[in-house]
């Protein structure tokens, strides 16, 4: 109720001319607004977690807005340079993709490029390497896929007794407790993902299909290249998906994954926190690795005297309307209510078992 309150307010804002006002103030001329994307759906992902994935019509219309309102979409490097320097053209727009998924390469690109946009990718390099599916991920989508059943003997993947998948919180705790028992008994990267075979067998999903139609998966070394030959700007995102709170271990993250990007690696010096989760201690973590920038996932537009190491972003998803979209992108919505910040969290899986993505 309260959020379609909210949306009402916003038309009625935007109908009285009030976004157009704000969009073309001094206030918004000095401030960037940073689009957070994850994944464009190839399939059905964005009815799975519209959270994370977009149908690719809606990622068109966004698109479309940023074109028809006149905004200037820079690449992210630039952006924050004239930033700093207090010298952004009106109405800034960054776009940024978390994780690199290959849907990114079959699906974003294309559309980004169609509009002639600068576009970053905050790629993570360890299932890149790998080329099979994010295990906790790829274990979600397939219960998902069977959701509203129930399965006799969860045995064959080491789960005892029934397994309920009627509600997404039973789900939720059936990848839970794969990764948890995946974790405990120290599996690889090729025990994961024979475990995730075991579970399609069990739901009845042809798990050959699902490796050869490259879902959940990120882009490889060779799509990676190609895409920066063509101008997309790759940086930082760790190797592993993880912000270990170790000083050596979480600069291992930004050294192999810098490592891993050696098209766009001499330039990789801008960081994205895996999660949006961060500490203080990661700051001169990140000075020490070279890295000048660091995005998080806390709503926002930035200013000239925002922290570099913890920019705030607007992650868009297929649950933001077009009106609270323009909202963001004219600078009128951070102006109506302060939004929550992130939570600044320890992963619970940081350092050697967190090889997976978090959303």
């Amino acid at each position: 109720m309260l959020k379609t309150i909210g949306r009402a307010v916003l038309k009625v804002l935007r109908s009285a001319r009030v976004f157009e006002r704000v969009a073309n103030s001094s206030w918004r001329r000095n401030r960037l607004l940073i689009l957070c994307y994850h994944g464009v759906a190839r399939g059905d992902e964005h009815l799975w977690r519209p959270h994370l994935y977009m149908h690719p019509s809606l990622f068109r219309q966004r698109l479309e807005l940023l074109k028809r309102g006149n905004y200037n979409v820079l690449p992210l490097a630039t952006a924050l340079a004239r930033l700093r320097q207090q010298d952004l053209p009106e109405r800034s727009v960054a776009i940024t993709f978390d994780d690199g998924a290959f849907d990114f390469y079959d699906q974003a690109y294309p559309l980004v490029k169609s509009y002639g946009f600068p576009v970053t990718v905050y790629q993570t390099t360890y299932y890149s390497e790998y080329s099979k599916p994010v295990f906790n991920l790829i274990c979600s989508y397939m219960l998902w896929k069977r959701r509203g059943s129930v399965l006799p003997d969860g045995k064959p993947i080491g789960l005892p007794g029934s397994l309920d998948l009627k509600t997404e919180a039973r789900r939720t705790e059936i990848v839970r407790s794969l990764l948890r028992t995946s974790e405990a008994d120290g599996m690889t990267g090729a025990q994961r993902n024979d475990l995730a075979a075991r579970l399609a067998e069990l739901l009845h999903l042809d798990y050959d299909q699902i490796l050869a139609n490259r879902t959940l998966q990120l882009m490889n070394r060779d799509e990676i290249a190609l895409l920066a030959a063509e101008g997309v700007d790759f940086q930082l995102h760790t190797h592993r998906h993880s912000t270990p709170i170790d000083e050596k271990l979480f600069r291992k993250e930004i050294q192999d994954n810098r490592r891993y990007l050696p098209q766009s690696g001499r330039n990789a010096v801008h960081f994205c926190y895996p999660s949006g989760v961060y500490r203080d201690d990661f700051l001169p973590w990140l000075r020490a690795e070279g890295v000048i920038s660091a995005t998080t996932c806390n709503p926002g537009l930035a200013s000239g005297d925002a922290d570099p190491f913890l920019l705030p972003r607007l992650v868009d998803t297929s649950e933001i309307s077009a009106v609270e979209f323009e909202s963001w992108l004219t600078g009128i919505r951070p102006l109506l209510r302060s939004p929550k910040p992130a939570p600044r969290i320890v992963p619970i899986a940081a350092g050697r078992g967190s090889q997976v993505m978090i959303d």
